[in-house]
């Protein structure tokens, strides 16, 4: 055979013969024993040659157990009647079934085993003791052999069940490290887009005011070209980290994350686009606000800011943040209504900002809440804020 050749590839019945040659071994040394342990207490007689025949028969069966334990176990049962040269391989034939059947099969033979002795015990009584005793220690012994096969069999199912479990718990494991990294791709993702929609339609203002206002002196023309130019590559960058973070499996380290006190300068920004944006921060050291919350914080305002740019062009904007340590950190945003309510938005965009940013701000242990009511649009939030 080649030394190539897997396990797998041998036959299993091969995989057998090792045990079968142990099997035979031990079982030619205990039914020699057996006999001349017989007659060196009773001395030779007229039924040396069958109990070597019975012998030499149980022997050469007893690596059979290994592929037909039952026909082989009744078949040494049936040889114990004669002889008890097949004593020790119909015992051990017990064992065998105890290991690795249900308990009903062992039990059977072993009462069979108990009757056959009986049978043998009764035309070839043992010397030295009573029939009911010996007949007592034989069913004890067998008694003793299903208990430890049964008890054996129970552990190695115990263990197969433990293996099991480790298997699946480790499948379980991967598939929750592999959900984990997703929905977290997924949220940086959402993250990423909430920036590039703010982009764009920064980008939309400045355009539109190159449009409608030709006449512009030049130096403002070229500012707001300029700021149109930065604005598309900042765009392009950050959509290109978007990409990047869809196709690569782990997410780049080391990038910096806007923080509350990144909130005036968003506000800058819109206000450089030409918006009215009057910011109100009543925030106690917002420096001890934890850095996932005050991301979204950030995220919150900005998303504000990006839908009244959308959806209510040139009104102005009022953002207020109050908060403190131990309290609850508080955002509220409102512009008023646009004038013509089915005006097409300045900027496209999917509809669905506002969804995963409840959701985003749920997950953070918070709430939001946005509703147009009175002439105007209002977006209510807050976050915990642990002392």
């Amino acid at each position: 055979m080649n030394e190539k050749t897997s396990r797998a590839d041998v036959p299993r019945d091969w995989c057998r013969l090792k045990p079968a040659a142990v099997v035979l071994t031990v079982m030619g040394v205990l039914v020699a024993a057996t006999i001349i342990g017989r007659y060196s207490a009773d001395g030779p007689d007229g039924r040396l040659a069958l109990d070597i025949a019975v012998g030499a028969a149980a022997w050469l069966l007893s690596p059979a157990l290994l592929w037909r334990p039952v026909a082989v176990a009744v078949a040494l049962t049936a040889l114990a009647a004669v002889s008890p040269a097949a004593t020790p391989p119909a015992t051990m034939a017990v064992l065998r079934l105890a290991h690795h059947r249900a308990f009903p099969v062992p039990a059977a033979i072993a009462a069979a085993g108990v009757g056959a002795h009986a049978v043998q015990g009764l035309w070839r009584p043992a010397a030295g003791i009573s029939f009911g005793w010996w007949l007592l220690l034989i069913a004890l012994g067998y008694g003793a052999l299903i208990g430890w096969g049964a008890l054996a069999r129970a552990r190695r199912a115990l263990l197969e069940s433990l293996r099991e479990r480790a298997r699946r718990a480790e499948a379980e494991q991967g598939r929750r490290v592999a959900e984990a990294r997703m929905a977290e791709r997924a949220r940086i993702a959402r993250e990423m887009h909430d920036v590039l929609a703010h982009r764009l339609s920064l980008l939309a203002t400045y355009a539109g005011a190159l449009e409608y206002r030709p006449d512009a002196p030049p130096e403002k023309l070229a500012h707001a070209a300029g700021v149109v130019r930065a604005g598309v590559h900042q765009a392009l960058d950050e959509l290109r980290d978007v990409i990047v973070l869809l196709r690569e499996d782990e997410a780049e380290e080391g990038r910096p994350q806007p923080v509350l006190g990144d909130v005036p300068r968003l506000v800058e920004e819109s206000r450089d686009a030409g918006g009215t944006v009057e910011l109100r921060d009543e925030v106690v050291d917002p420096g001890a606000l934890p850095a996932a919350s005050g991301r979204t914080a950030y995220r919150v305002v900005q998303e504000a800011l990006t839908n009244a740019r959308k959806h209510a062009a040139g009104r102005p904007v009022r953002v207020e943040l109050r908060g403190r340590p131990g309290a609850r950190l508080v955002i509220d945003v409102r512009n008023p209504l646009a004038e013509d309510p089915g005006a097409p938005p300045a900027a496209p965009g999917s509809g669905t900002g506002l969804v995963g940013l409840t959701e985003r701000v749920r997950l953070a242990g918070g709430r939001l809440d946005h509703q147009a009511t009175a002439g105007e649009f209002r977006l209510h939030a807050w976050l915990p804020w642990p002392a």
